[in-house]
């Protein structure tokens, strides 16, 4: 785990080694400093010797600069390094998701992946830090500082060595109790983050069933729970610093007591009982330093894990690199297709899938709520795999293309399609960033879309707030369209994306694609009969199940589940 995450400090790892040469000057500069003052006080200020005084506080002041230009060099170059370290890790990730098949995302929570990319690897970039500063000052601080003390005393150094089990045994207990309460944190950010996520999202649907004050309160909740959990965390945390306060001061005090003794009898001056106290004081800050590094070392070590656990996880599909670069046209076939979530034969959602599809032809899709309609079409661009069985495309089973290609070839349109911040021509170019104005302006014409977007104050420059909020249902549904046009593919899939239009829109769409692109296979999922009783031939599914395939008329006069619905639009959005 640890070589894993260390492995993306790649370019900055200059950073990393130089650092440790300044953290070890920087060290030899403060363990020098209570020794000058020994002599400051010893052979300076005891026998009244002027230029001792000024010769030794030269050197301290000295001593002094170079430790504190050590320590900012040594800051600095920690501080990058763990800086890039974090900006490739969340690169990592960033571009490992954009990879995960449907369902590697669904494994993890939207929350879950956004306290990874950020928390999580705020930790990792903070125990870096302080792994390059204090994970090396403390123990060599530690060593340098008893060598030097027991050079100068060995019997009164080792007095407060008594103080080092009360401290190792109190910082042990606090660290044994903090990690699991760090682990039910990060799992409970996970469910804030998500439950935010899902609100924002859903707000319209939040407001429109007045459930606001139940959204405060799942929040509250949560928000309550990260509270306790933090407070019992602080309440361990806050034993530290005193425990390590009261270590240093008996420290200080055992080393005084006994020290005035050994300097009435003449084996101990003043100016090294006082080096020896500031040795105890820079050998206790040094095991706190310690401490701090193995608490923050527990937290990121939880977060490491989370952050390998989403680094380590390949897509589930094969993304046939070396394949096929060429889609030859929009044909598509189904032989003996079926389809599980869970990948278990016992819970299909899809079995015995058996159709075939021209190029060019236009094919309606309908069924009752929850037949698997979008799964079905999802096997197409390759957003999931078949469990059994062959989808094909241009005569070729869809896996033996490249993916890459295969996606660019097949334009999905869904229901809730998402727009982007930034101008509708940024929106629309995601389609192709290379194509013109005039190309967009004609995908924008074919969606019904080029009307109103002139009629907006800067047209194709008018900004597209985020999700595109200052649209309307109908207008996305339409940019959304456009935008997919404008990947020039050889299959268009329109997932009841013109639901929020009027008939005689969406008519117009459908007859300019007829018109215009008659090589563009054309499949509409929809529930409303009026959007595709003018396909070529209609696909009922039902149970998972294909039901019936034909035209609409042969639909209306043969197939009941086909019936049931036209009878709930007749006299309203189906015209018999």
């Amino acid at each position: 785990m640890i070589k894993t995450i260390v492995s993306y400090v790649k370019e900055y790892k200059i950073y990393s080694l130089l650092c440790p040469i300044f953290v070890v000057i920087e060290i030899t500069m403060d363990v020098l400093i209570p020794y000058l003052m020994s002599l400051i006080i010893d052979k300076g200020i005891r026998l009244s010797s002027k230029d001792d005084i000024i010769k030794y506080g030269i050197y301290l002041i000295i001593t002094v600069v170079i430790a504190f230009i050590s320590g900012m060099i040594s800051g600095y170059l920690a501080t990058k390094a763990s800086a890039g370290l974090a900006k490739n890790l969340r690169f990592a990730i960033f571009k490992n998701i954009q990879d995960f098949a449907f369902e590697d995302i669904e494994s993890f929570s939207t929350g879950s992946l956004i306290t990874r990319m950020t928390t999580d690897v705020q930790n990792i970039q903070a125990s870096y830090q302080m792994t390059n500063r204090l994970a090396l000052r403390a123990p060599l601080l530690l060593i340098f500082a008893m060598i030097m003390s027991f050079n100068i005393h060995l019997s009164l150094s080792l007095t407060f060595m008594f103080t080092f089990p009360v401290l190792i045994l109190g910082l042990a207990y606090i660290i044994s109790h903090a990690h699991p309460l760090f682990v039910k944190i990060f799992k409970t950010y996970d469910d804030l983050n998500t439950m935010v996520s899902e609100n924002l999202l859903g707000i319209r649907v939040v407001k429109s069933f007045v459930k606001e004050d139940h959204e405060i309160e799942k929040f509250h909740s949560l928000s309550k729970k990260l509270f306790k959990l933090y407070t019992k965390v602080s309440k361990l945390m806050a034993y530290v610093m005193p425990i390590m306060m009261l270590s240093t001061y008996v420290a200080s005090l055992l080393i005084a007591y006994f020290g005035t003794g050994h300097i009435l009898e003449g084996t101990l001056t003043t100016g090294q009982l006082v080096s020896l106290i500031n040795y105890a004081v820079q050998i206790q800050i040094s095991l706190m330093m310690l401490s701090f590094v193995v608490v923050q070392f527990i937290i990121s070590r939880n977060s490491a894990e989370r952050v390998v656990e989403v680094l380590n996880t390949k897509t589930s599909l094969d993304k046939n690199i070396g394949g096929l670069t060429e889609v030859k046209d929009g044909s598509i076939e189904f032989n003996d297709v079926c389809f599980s979530y869970l990948h278990d034969n016992s819970k299909y959602v899809l079995k015995d899938i058996n159709f075939s599809i021209s190029s060019g032809d236009s094919v309606g899709i309908i069924g009752p709520t929850g037949s698997s309609k979008s799964t079905l079409i999802s096997l197409i661009p390759r957003l999931y795999d078949a469990d059994c069985g062959v989808v094909s495309v241009g005569g070729i089973n869809v896996k033996d293309y490249n993916l890459k290609n295969l996606r660019d070839a097949v334009s999905v349109v869904l229901q809730k399609n998402t727009l982007f911040s930034g101008s509708i021509l940024d929106n629309l170019k995601w389609g192709d960033v290379n194509a013109t104005l005039d190309q967009v302006q004609e995908a924008a014409k074919l969606a019904q879309a080029h009307n109103f977007i002139m009629d907006t104050e800067n047209g194709y420059d008018t900004k597209v707030e985020r999700g595109g909020a200052n649209f309307s249902g109908g207008q996305r549904q339409r940019l959304s369209i456009a935008r997919a046009l404008l990947k020039n593919p050889k299959i268009l899939i329109l997932d009841d994306s013109t639901s929020a239009l009027d008939n005689e829109t969406e008519k117009k769409i459908i007859d300019g694609l007829n018109k215009f692109r008659p090589d563009l296979t054309k499949i509409i999922i929809s529930q409303r009969i009026n959007s595709l009783k003018n396909a070529d031939y209609i696909i009922v599914v039902d149970k998972r199940r294909i039901n019936q395939i034909g035209t609409h008329q042969e639909l209306l006069d043969a197939n009941e589940v086909y019936q049931d619905i036209a009878k709930t639009q007749i006299g309203g959005d189906f015209d018999a």
